[in-house]
């Protein structure tokens, strides 16, 4: 496994397909795949590092098995109560780019009160996500 980076916070999200997972967040994000460790399985990944802009993801399958039988991914058609946030250089192509890799637009990007452009779509996965880009200076 390659040596990390040391970041103060990384997410770290369950999903159910992390390969896929994966694929998605490159497509749709711009994501670059640090590490992935395979379960014992073969078919699910214990962990896995992936690197956006010049923060850190962690993601893996859900293991039930080993959280007492209760699945921590999100379920399909229920909303999460977290939401990720990325500063980007043009909100519109963001959720453009995620929405042609499979992503729901959940809020088109707008223009807000409190000065940026902003947006948001949940992930194939259930994660929702937020896309803003300032379109005013700051006083």
């Amino acid at each position: 496994m390659a040596v990390r980076e040391k970041h103060g916070l990384v997410p770290h999200l369950v999903v159910n397909g992390a390969a896929k997972a994966i694929e998605f967040y490159k497509s749709a994000l711009g994501a670059v795949e640090i590490a992935r460790m395979p379960a014992e399985d073969g078919t699910r990944l214990m962990h896995a590092e992936l690197k956006i802009g010049d923060a850190a993801l962690f993601l893996c399958d859900d293991f039930p098995e080993y959280c007492g039988g209760v699945s921590r991914a999100p379920k399909p058609g229920v909303p999460t109560p977290v939401t990720l946030h990325l500063d980007v250089t043009d909100c519109d192509a963001a959720i453009a780019k995620a929405e042609s890799a499979g992503a729901t637009v959940k809020m088109p990007a707008m223009d807000m009160f409190w000065g940026d452009r902003y947006g948001k779509i949940t992930d194939p996965f259930g994660h929702e996500w937020s896309f803003a880009h300032p379109i005013r200076k700051a006083a």
